[in-house]
């Protein structure tokens, strides 16, 4: 009885407590404290999830940023170490279109003989990207830092000068092709006459400013008749989109030349070809289309006159590239200020030596074992000229300049080195 009575006596003065009440009450604050418990325990560890997620997205993003991203630590330090020069009085060059077919071939041997060498290419698609990234695979093997991006790209191209005080520019960018220029006329303005300018800014800004060395084009002659082709002789008769952007830049660089001071060595290309060239090239896609059967068109002038081209071999533009780079003069300003005359030059690199077309045709027949199925037309207006001829006696006194291949081995190059890039064996190629 006395057991029930204690059940039954208030814990406080004034107040009854039912046990059973009290118990059962219990039990529900003890599961309510586990369940606020358990809920504080997942907000924890969500907390902490999404906290370890920040910190590794934070630690990624930090290690692109010193890993592969333009202007990271990690790429300035590409930049340096590929324009760090290696030979005594070496000079360190921020070769432009370097992933193109003279760019690479340029920044290679600037690199194998120790100079500094930057590379940019946008890496357009006017003909195969994969012929520009197997280009690529060149230059890093030659350990030559090759960025992808455009010269029009004002900061890009402001911290390359930032990061490196480069002694000298090839500017080799540019969009070429006469025949392209009627469907796409916008890049080339875009690429030979803008970015041209936005380059040009980049090295009157310098301190110190560069000796800069350009690809201008034989295609300047235009319809000039007087062979072969002067560097005096008139250029303002343009035939094409693409010959009118080069002159234009012409008189840009002279503009830069004279108003800051910018040593300027311009560089009118006569038709080069060989290993790794353009395929938008005649002799180039000649040889595809020959190898795979296909008929191959050959364009003639007036009253049937054979088309002929002073055709110049790769390895002997890179001799006059190197040259002009050897023995352009320093530039006389300093951030934008003229302190004196500088340096302005024009040079013919040609072969001295034009071939028709169909003899060049005859010539790949010989190399290829193939027979070419013709289809000979008149020439369309659609700005090629119907002959090139180079006088290279400017070149020859000034550079040095001797070109030493002639067609008929450079062309025998040219197909050893297409038939093992495309995987043709010469016995696939007699079968074709």
């Amino acid at each position: 009885m006395r057991g029930l009575e204690e059940e039954f006596i208030p814990s406080t003065p004034g107040k009854f407590k039912d046990k059973t009440y009290y118990s059962g009450n219990r039990q529900f604050h003890r599961c309510f404290a586990s369940t606020s418990t358990m809920f504080l325990w997942a907000l924890f560890l969500l907390a902490l999830t999404a906290s370890y997620l920040s910190f590794q997205s934070f630690i990624n993003s930090g290690t692109r940023y010193l890993s592969s991203t333009w202007g990271s630590l990690h790429w300035e330090k590409q930049v340096r170490d590929s324009a760090q020069i290696h030979r005594v009085n070496g000079m360190s060059v921020l070769v432009t279109g370097a992933a193109g077919f003279v760019g690479s071939h340029v920044s290679i041997a600037l690199k194998k003989r120790g100079d500094g060498v930057v590379g940019i290419d946008n890496f357009n698609n006017y003909y195969d990207p994969s012929l520009k990234k197997a280009r690529k695979n060149l230059l890093n093997l030659q350990n030559v830092y090759l960025i992808e991006g455009d010269i029009n790209d004002v900061h890009l191209i402001s911290k390359l000068f930032d990061i490196v005080a480069f002694t000298h520019v090839m500017h080799l960018a540019a969009q070429a092709g006469v025949r392209y220029a009627m469907e796409n006329p916008k890049s080339y303005v875009h690429s030979n006459i803008a970015g041209l300018v936005t380059l040009l800014e980049a090295c009157k800004n310098a301190n110190p400013q560069p000796a800069i060395v350009w690809a201008s084009s034989s295609s300047v002659y235009g319809l000039n008749e007087k062979v072969p082709f002067s560097e005096s002789d008139r250029t303002d008769q343009p035939a094409s989109l693409y010959a009118a952007t080069k002159k234009a830049g012409e008189e840009i660089t002279h503009t830069y030349n004279h108003i800051y001071g910018l040593s300027i060595t311009g560089l009118r290309f006569f038709t080069v070809y060989g290993p790794w060239g353009r395929p938008d090239m005649a002799y180039f896609s000649f040889t595809r289309n020959i190898l795979q059967g296909k008929s191959i068109t050959i364009y003639r002038g007036k009253n049937r006159v054979d088309l002929a081209r002073d055709f110049t071999y790769i390895d002997d533009i890179v001799k006059g590239c190197v040259g002009s780079l050897d023995t352009a003069g320093k530039s006389t300003g300093s951030g934008g200020k003229k302190r004196a005359p500088a340096m302005f030059r024009i040079f013919n690199l040609g072969n001295t030596s034009p071939v028709t077309v169909p003899m060049m045709v005859a010539m790949l027949e010989k190399h290829l074992k193939v027979k070419a199925k013709k289809h000979v037309l008149d020439m369309p207006g659609n700005g090629d000229v119907p002959f090139t001829h180079a006088n290279i006696s400017l070149a020859q006194k000034e550079l040095g300049y001797k070109p030493t291949t002639n067609l008929q081995t450079g062309l025998g190059k040219f197909v050893r080195w297409y038939l093992s890039y495309y995987g043709y064996s010469q016995e696939k190629s007699m079968k074709e």
